[in-house]
């Protein structure tokens, strides 16, 4: 996400080797198994964190529609409905002329002089902000929008209006700004900038969340993932007419095939990190294909490019690089990582924030696939100790050190949503 990480991914880790805190490496087969009041514990601490607000966590201003997406469930179970279609809407009311939609925004008062803002005469009182090097924004603002309607049952926000066109308008105005401002025809694919995986950070710059004259354009798992399950949910939830329907399941089928052809590594069982479109901006002497993403990997799961052997066999290459790693979970960001001075940016060294720190943001979804495929003793396994650092940290941290020493937000609403998930979906299990 890169809002903190100047302040939170100051410590780098050069090589793995790390011992791991007592009790999470190598656990007892009785560690592995999750007492019902250890969840119930972690259900409670999530619920009452997401009652208190909207942003991302602790130290952040904004609401972030990445992380609105991952926690707007429980947010439907805790907190008035109204309140968080405002935030949806809010949004909307940022969209951009060519339908882009912003990363999120801020009450105009606690904005900070950093960075672009965008203002918007329909939410005068906020001002907004993207960061371009990502492609996951419309995608997360149409997957939000259906989590809602499935939660609330309230479809009439469809209806509602802004800058005069339905919300479902602009969320079609939303998907058709990805097609036009961020599809490669000869790949027939997304593109964004190079960055890790799911992450926001590229190389190129010291800060790196803006796309400019030294950006590498390329195409990765995650963004194209996150695009077909926001365009299933728009299908799902939008009352399309015939033609709609047909437009959008023919872009549908078109990218899943582009994907299975393109970035599906099928020798190595596994995802390519990225197709370059302008060269890399990695040295030659790396081999970036031996890194596995474990985020892209999770997120395709989720929009049903694996079968369920290969979702088992993606879980247990995960365990074997949090093992290599001597990391802490399988919410290990990738493995191996990027070298130290790889990025401009000092928080990105080795197993720090997003080049191979570990976040339960992601893990968490990885064990809520697991759930849903019925690998019901991987899920266990895998959120075993995702709930233990939450109970002994007592607190939801933004992510992790290989060690398991929490970093970051203490409150990461986006840890708290995911978490909550995949307890509830495990519990229907039962």
């Amino acid at each position: 996400m890169n809002k903190n990480i100047a302040l939170a991914a100051l410590i780098t880790f050069a090589l793995p080797g790390i011992c791991l805190a007592q009790g999470i490496e190598n656990p007892s087969k009785e560690q592995k198994q999750i007492q019902p009041e250890v969840m119930n514990k972690v259900k409670t601490m999530a619920e009452e964190l997401i009652k208190k607000g909207f942003t991302a966590g602790d130290g952040y201003g904004e609401v972030w529609i990445r992380d609105l997406n991952t926690f707007i469930k429980l947010s439907c179970k805790v907190n008035d409905k109204s309140l968080i279609r405002k935030h949806l809407i809010t949004f909307f009311q940022f969209q951009q002329a060519d339908g882009g939609i912003l990363d999120g925004y801020i009450p105009a008062s606690k904005a900070t002089i950093y960075g672009k803002f965008y203002k918007s005469e329909l939410a005068p009182e906020y001002l907004g902000h993207k960061n371009t090097v990502e492609t996951d924004q419309e995608t997360s603002l149409i997957q939000a929008v259906a989590k809602y309607i499935h939660s609330t049952g309230d479809k009439s926000i469809l209806t509602d209006k802004v800058a005069g066109l339905t919300v479902k308008k602009q969320m079609e105005r939303a998907l058709d700004f990805l097609l036009k401002e961020r599809f490669n025809e000869k790949y027939g694919l997304l593109w964004g900038a190079t960055t890790v995986d799911w992450g926001d950070v590229q190389p190129e710059h010291s800060w790196g969340v803006v796309i400019d004259e030294n950006t590498h354009r390329s195409i990765d798992i995650y963004d194209n993932a996150m695009f077909l399950i926001a365009i299933n949910d728009f299908i799902t939830i939008g009352d399309l007419n015939a033609s709609e329907v047909s437009k959008w399941k023919a872009v549908y089928k078109s990218i899943r095939q582009n994907i299975n052809k393109y970035l599906w590594d099928d020798k190595a069982q596994k995802y390519i990190p990225h197709i370059y479109l302008n060269g890399s901006p990695f040295p030659p002497s790396f081999d970036e294909s031996k890194i596995y993403y474990h985020g892209g990997t999770a997120v395709a799961i989720e929009a049903g490019l694996l079968t369920k052997k290969q979702v088992k066999e993606a879980y247990q290459k995960m365990q074997k690089n949090v093992a290599d790693a001597h990391a802490a979970t399988i919410g290990l960001t990738i493995y191996p990582v990027y070298p130290l001075g790889t990025f401009e940016n000092k928080g990105m060294g080795p197993y720090s924030y997003q080049n191979g720190g570990d976040w339960t943001w992601f893990g968490g979804r990885m064990v809520t696939q697991l759930v849903r495929y019925s690998l019901l003793t991987e899920a266990k396994e895998a959120l075993a100790p995702m709930l233990a650092r939450v109970v002994k940290n007592n607190g939801f941290y933004e992510w992790y050190t290989p060690d398991n020493k929490p970093m970051g937000s203490s409150s990461f609403r986006g840890e708290a949503g995911v978490l909550w998930t995949a307890i509830t979906e495990l519990e229907k299990k039962k």
